[in-house]
């Protein structure tokens, strides 16, 4: 009889922290006490709270142990497992109280992390084993795919979706329902499901967490969209830079296949529907829909001029519907659950949860699911913990390379696909970026059109030579060579590429720029006129001071200046021995070497 779960993260975030060895570490101490056949070791999915990993989770308590390493399982083991007192040092205990806590009988539920989520896209993440399907459906996987085939007409299923009010989660929120209701009455001799797992915007990683922590959830709802819409080939392009996501996948399509629920006749209902996996080698405009199936059908993955849409001529010209893991994920429980509880939550016009990757200052990294329409603050304050350091919160960027900035002073912004088109944001595939009162606007939109420079097809000129020249002048501005004029240019140089780029991502290419000048345009000037940058962040603008007050002249700046730019004065600070030193702005580099050996800190950056 199994008293006892332990939980092991095998995302791929805890993966590379080292779960694998200590998954190792408790079947070796769980088979040195005989209890092998009391506790059962399940390797899971995300968690979500990436930060804090590895991860460790036993239930039936739900005792969350954060930031484990090998050398503590003997420990777990010996003290909680055997003789039921939890290894307090190691539970993760923020429940969001001022009030004092048991740490002893803090779960997973109760942090301040967990508790305020809804998790629908995630549900299964970090809760069974994505390597057994015997887990999924008993989860009820695949019910929804058997209520389809044996209680549903396909227009009957459209209309669930329709009424849910299910928007597409990769970027643009085009209605799920509508999208599969354009592609159905097209006939053909064969039509295709695309589930697009090209997820390329720095910081996200919500669709690979789904495919590594809840597979079986993408294959029923692709296999249930086939049915709406007479397709029976299904493709999972996904990047090959995800390998445990790969694997996965392809375990999962594998036992589905034995089990009967893909392939010939599922159900006994009649209906067919296979499923492959096709890698793609990175490229960001495969995330474009139609660039996606150029490189399924094997070609250089470029966009397509549209009409025709995919829905009536897409993958090897025939009809198609694609869209994203997370969108595909929230199929099965529409199904299960109805339209009306899905409509539920969220707002008027956007329904449902929205998974984040919340990324850069913020205390909480990792993976939330919340409800559509939730303030940025409550994400950023209560789930995400707050900047760390003391820091104050500068903006949010949304989106990725296709997406804007949420600046401070609209903090209280409810998260939903009118909101953040309103303010020039968009919701993107979910990656939120924190920044605070140390990165330079400016530069961030100069990252951005670095990755867009570097990822852009070359098809269409505005976007090939357009972002180029972007950048161009970004580069000038933050080496302080700018003027007026070129912020002037800059703008107009944007609003010319989005209105004559050819695929959605050209077009959305100059939106950093755009959401920076917009928030931030008083720090493009002080770039350009003061030759000053206000976060101290680009190094051509810098010049590094010592304080001679607070010099006490111990040298360890000057050995270690690579240039030789620090010499000593005559002036002997008050209360000091020694003579100060001073910094030649003319030889220094702007390394840095010298702040970083000032253990008094008397070098500053101006």
């Amino acid at each position: 009889m199994i008293r006892a779960h332990i939980l092991i993260c095998g995302g791929t975030g805890c993966t590379s922290s080292g779960s694998k060895s200590i998954q190792e570490a408790f079947a070796k101490n769980l088979e040195a006490n005989d209890l092998t056949e009391e506790v059962k070791l399940i390797q899971t999915g995300c968690f979500g709270l990436c930060a804090l990993g590895p991860v460790v989770i036993v239930y039936p308590d739900g005792t969350f142990y954060s930031r484990v390493t090998t050398d503590d399982v003997k420990e777990i083991v010996e003290e909680h497992i055997l003789k039921g007192r939890p290894v307090e040092r190691l539970i993760y205990s923020d429940t969001g109280s001022d009030e004092e806590v048991d740490v002893s009988t803090v779960s997973l539920g109760d942090t301040v992390f967990y508790k305020s989520q809804n998790r629908v896209v995630l549900r299964n993440c970090g809760v069974i084993d994505p390597e057994n399907i015997d887990e999924y459906i008993a989860m009820d996987g695949y019910a929804a795919l058997g209520k389809v085939l044996t209680e549903m007409t396909p227009d009957e299923v459209i209309k669930v979706v329709s009424d849910s009010g299910l928007r597409g989660r990769g970027g643009g929120g085009f209605p799920t329902g509508f999208k599969w209701s354009l592609c159905a009455p097209n006939k053909a001799p064969q039509k295709y499901v695309v589930c697009n797992a090209d997820e390329g915007d720095p910081g996200a990683f919500m669709d690979r967490s789904v495919l590594e922590g809840d597979p079986h959830a993408v294959i029923e709802a692709m296999a249930i969209a086939g049915y709406a819409i007479g397709a029976t080939k299904g493709y999972v392009y996904v990047r090959a830079e995800y390998p445990i996501a790969v694997k996965r996948l392809q375990i999962a399509i594998d036992q589905a296949k034995e089990y009967g629920l893909l392939g010939k006749n599922i159900f006994g209902s009649g209906f067919d529907f296979d499923l492959q996996i096709r890698l793609g080698a990175g490229a960001f405009v495969c995330g474009e829909e139609t660039a996606l199936m150029t490189s399924i059908e094997g070609n250089r993955g470029e966009p397509r001029p549209r009409p025709p849409y995919p829905a009536v001529k897409g993958l090897y010209n025939s009809p198609t519907v694609e869209n994203n893991v997370e969108t595909f994920a929230n199929i099965p429980q529409i199904i299960l659950r109805g339209a009306d509880w899905f409509a539920s939550m969220g707002t008027e016009k956007s329904k449902g949860t929205k998974v984040f990757a919340l990324g850069g200052k913020i205390k909480h990294t990792g993976l939330v699911e919340i409800p559509m329409g939730t303030t940025l603050r409550h994400i950023i304050e209560d789930i995400g913990g707050g900047i760390p350091g003391g820091k104050k919160f500068k903006a949010a960027q949304t989106g990725g390379p296709s997406g804007g900035c949420i600046p401070a002073s609209l903090i209280d912004t409810k998260v939903d696909y009118d909101n953040l088109t309103a303010i020039g944001c968009m919701m993107g595939s979910g990656g939120l970026i924190v920044m605070d009162e140390d990165n330079c606007m400016v530069d961030m939109a100069k990252f951005f059109l670095e990755f867009t420079v570097d990822e852009s097809c070359g098809k269409c000129t505005p976007c090939r030579v357009g972002t180029k020249r972007l950048l161009e002048m970004l580069d000038k501005i933050t080496k302080g060579k700018g003027t007026l004029e070129d912020i002037d240019r800059l703008e107009e140089l944007c609003l010319y590429i989005k209105q004559n780029s050819l695929c959605g991502l050209g077009q959305t290419a100059p939106n950093p720029v755009l959401a920076t000048l917009k928030f931030f345009r008083e720090e493009y000037i002080a770039h350009v006129v003061d030759k000053k940058c206000p976060a101290g962040v680009c190094k051509d603008l810098l010049t590094y001071k010592i304080d001679k007050d607070k010099c006490i002249g111990c040298g360890m700046c000057a050995r270690n200046c690579p240039v030789g730019a620090i010499t000593k004065t005559d002036y002997v600070a008050a209360g000091h021995k020694l003579p100060s030193y001073e910094i030649n702005s003319e030889k220094c580099v702007k390394c840095g070497v010298c702040m970083g050996n000032c253990k008094f800190k008397a070098i500053a950056k101006v």
